[in-house]
């Protein structure tokens, strides 16, 4: 029977962090056991990480790698003690294409060559220096120079956000990419530099679009930061979309900041044209607004258009290929900054006295440290300021992140891209069948990495408001998620840490297979129909459980 809250044990779960959370549920499930009958394998849908990945471009990697030490070798033959030496520039590109003929038919080195043809003739770039500044990253012979990142990668890695991020939108001018180890590190970097060059400080307030990746709600209330928080609420009857009401939150003074996640985490929909156009209106009307806007699921969406494209002097662009490409460990990451913006003027305007504190912090780095930007100054702050010089995202790490921009560039047809959104849109479809949910995919905002199971939102839909407000008061939000895990074995995560105003949990679309999307939905089913019996037999009511949601 379902209980009165508090009295299921669950509450004192309630403070925590839905990932932390995450492994008190895989214990109720069992996940600790060593063996189990297959068909109670506990099902993890909690996780993010995708069960698949790109493989041309690691083909193409590894390919690189067996050129590369070619070329090291070259330079000490006459040393067989396992010396080898830098690459040689003269003659690179006549080698190359010798070491493609040779490999002629394995795996990657097609994609190695196609990229080096369109590097040299689609982005009018030298063939020799960018195969030349790939080895030696690959070999990881040198500290990466420059610190933000390797010269020929940046342009590649820009190329690839311009056609991702912004695609045909118009857009006026130049931007910086600072290579980082994945959206965690971008996210850390950036607080911190905001708070070290008083862009932020203790008692300001910023806005967050909630729902929203935990940390972005964990990290302003930290002692490092003490921020006041505005939340703009996403509307679940409205697909997930931001009210202009909402928005117009914006228009305050006080807040000096917005953070976003889109598409969204966890209901995986983008931001409408709508919304976004009218939050480029908001920024005429506060030109000193700092956006930042976290687009690592854009690539998931169909006609994809960043808050970078449209409001581009305000807006710091986060992305990870994380997901997208499947490389959760590679930790690959970028920002991007326009040439002209929003934090280097605010920067400038800064008072005499904290111009002067910031310019002894970063002194020892530049000969002008009043006029350093904010993305160097990222650079700078991440490595503490004193070991600046040897900042900078691994040089293999940068190659992997160009073979996956060029591999993404190459691909005219979107086959890759394509095939992961039939995936995707496939386990989804899965789900909602099992779980009895009628399927809807007429939402062009919808990307699907993500979904989100409201309780409310879908049991008053199905069953009434009488229904919902009876579970939400003899549940806690929790028992729902500890009784999947316990009798089905079926972990999700509590939509609440990621600031759903429903209880809710988070099911990810990309980390099981098809077969096992079916049995979740069976399972999710299964409690529902429990609850209503429990309904039924508590209030005298009849109502019908094999009702479509």
């Amino acid at each position: 029977m379902a209980k009165d809250k508090g009295s299921n044990g669950h509450s004192k779960f309630a403070a925590l962090s839905p990932f932390e959370l995450k492994d008190e549920l895989i214990k109720a499930a069992g996940g600790a056991a060593v063996t189990r009958p297959e068909n109670l394998a506990m099902l993890n849908a909690g996780r993010g990480n995708p069960n698949f990945l790109a493989t041309i471009p690691r083909h193409g990697f590894w390919q690189l790698g067996l050129f590369a030490m070619r070329e090291a070798e070259r330079s000490f033959a006459y040393m067989p003690e396992g010396v080898g030496g830098f690459p040689k520039r003269e003659g690179l590109a006549e080698r190359f294409e010798l070491f493609v003929r040779e490999h002629k038919g394995t795996p990657g080195i097609d994609f190695l060559a196609g990229c080096v043809s369109y590097v040299r003739d689609q982005l009018g770039l030298s063939g020799t220096d960018f195969l030349y500044e790939m080895c030696e990253g690959i070999l990881a012979s040198n500290y990466p120079v420059p610190d933000r990142m390797l010269k020929m990668s940046e342009v590649i890695v820009g190329q690839y956000l311009r056609r991702e991020m912004i695609g045909k939108h118009p857009f006026v001018g130049e931007f910086d990419v600072f290579a980082v180890e994945g959206g965690t590190a971008a996210m850390t970097y950036i607080f911190n530099t905001m708070r070290e060059n008083h862009l932020i400080k203790a008692g300001d307030t910023i806005a967050l679009g909630l729902p929203i990746f935990t940390p972005y709600i964990e990290i302003p209330t930290l002692n490092d930061y003490q921020l006041n928080v505005v939340n703009l609420e996403a509307d679940v009857t409205k697909g997930w979309q931001y009210s202009k009401k909402e928005l117009d939150k914006l228009r305050d003074p006080k807040v000096k900041a917005f953070f976003l996640v889109n598409p969204s985490n966890p209901p995986s929909v983008k931001i409408s044209d709508e919304s976004l156009n009218h939050i480029a209106d908001v920024i005429k009307d506060r030109p000193d607004l700092i956006l930042l806007t976290d687009d690592v699921y854009g690539t998931f969406a169909d006609d994809f258009v960043s808050l970078f494209a449209l409001a581009p002097k305000n807006t710091i662009l986060v992305y990870s290929y994380s997901k997208y490409f499947g490389a959760t460990g590679w930790r690959l990451g970028t920002i991007a900054t326009h040439r002209d913006n929003v934090l280097d003027k605010l920067l400038a305007e800064l008072p005499k006295d904290k111009k002067k504190e910031l310019n002894k912090r970063y002194e020892s780095i530049t000969t002008d440290p009043e006029n350093l930007k904010f993305i160097d100054r990222l650079v700078a702050d991440s490595r503490t300021v004193a070991l600046n010089h040897t900042a900078g995202l691994s040089t293999p790490q940068q190659v992997q992140m160009v073979l996956f921009s060029l591999f993404a560039l190459m691909d005219t047809p979107d086959a890759y891209k394509n095939a992961l959104k039939r995936v995707i849109r496939r386990r989804k479809q899965a789900l909602y069948e099992e779980i009895g949910i009628s399927f809807k995919d007429d939402d062009p905002n919808q990307v699907d990495y993500y979904t989100i199971l409201d309780v409310e939102f879908l049991g008053e839909r199905a069953f009434g408001r009488e229904f919902v407000d009876w579970l939400l008061k003899h549940t806690e939000p929790s028992e729902l998620l500890f009784r999947l895990a316990r009798e089905a074995h079926v972990v999700l995560l509590p939509g609440k840490g990621f600031g759903t105003l429903h209880p809710s949990g988070r099911v990810s679309l990309a980390n099981l297979n098809e077969s096992d999307y079916r049995k979740i939905g069976r399972a999710v089913r299964g409690l529902i129909e429990d609850y209503v019996d429990q309904y039924n037999a508590a209030t005298g009511s009849k109502l019908d459980k094999s009702k479509v949601l």
